[in-house]
This record gives structure tokens, sequence and C-alpha cells, in this order.
């Protein structure tokens, strides 16, 4: 059974830094792309970041320069490092995998709250 497990969400005050993990637990095959997406409540949820395996990186226009996804292939896990947060980030952030044969994974999520 696979499992993606996220770590890292918290409080933080305007400004401020978080890191969020990802990591696969199990058997998968072939990992395609993996990405953050984030739902914030009584909006719909929406992609973040994403990073393919080949490293192309993809980020949503609000967040562009402020946060950095990365992965490492080898220990299957993913990485969001988020500068200068805003309350408007604040959300439940949670890791995605698409493997090659389209099979597609989610964690539980993290909440992440940002303070004014």
């Amino acid at each position: 059974q696979v499992q993606l497990v996220e770590s890292g969400g918290g409080l933080v005050q305007v400004g401020g830094s978080l890191r969020l993990s990802c990591v696969v637990i199990g058997s998968i095959f072939s990992i395609n792309s993996m990405a953050w997406y984030r739902q914030a409540p009584g909006k719909q949820r929406e992609l973040v970041a994403s990073i393919s395996s080949g490293g192309r990186e993809n980020y949503a226009d609000s967040v562009k320069g402020r946060f950095t996804i990365s992965r490492d292939n080898i220990r299957k896990m993913a990485d969001l490092l988020m500068n200068n947060l805003k309350p408007e980030d604040t959300a439940v952030y949670s890791c995605n995998a698409i493997t090659w044969a389209n099979n597609k994974y989610w964690g539980q999520g993290t909440q992440v709250t940002v303070s004014s």
C-alpha cells in the first residue's frame, strides 16, 4: 500500500518561513511528477507547485518568487520551502504523486496557518 506522508506544517507569523516535506512510503513504480496543492476554507483546491521527474518546476503565480519545490528521486521525497508567508497562504497543504502509469496518490494534508 502506498502512502504519502506530509510534515512541517504549523503556525507562523507573516513574513516567516516553513518547509513542508512529503515522503512516499511503500512500493511505487516510477513517479513522474510530484506536487503540492492547497485548499483554504471555502475555496477550491489549487495547485501550488509541481516538479517533474526531470526537475522542471511549475508554480502558481501567487507563490512565484516565494516558494521553492524540490525533490529527491532516490528517497522519494518532495519538499516545499515557503518564504515570506502571507495570511492568504493559510490552507491545508497536500502532497500529490503521479506515476508514469497515471496512478495518482495523495497525502492527508498538513495545516499551514499564517497569522498577521
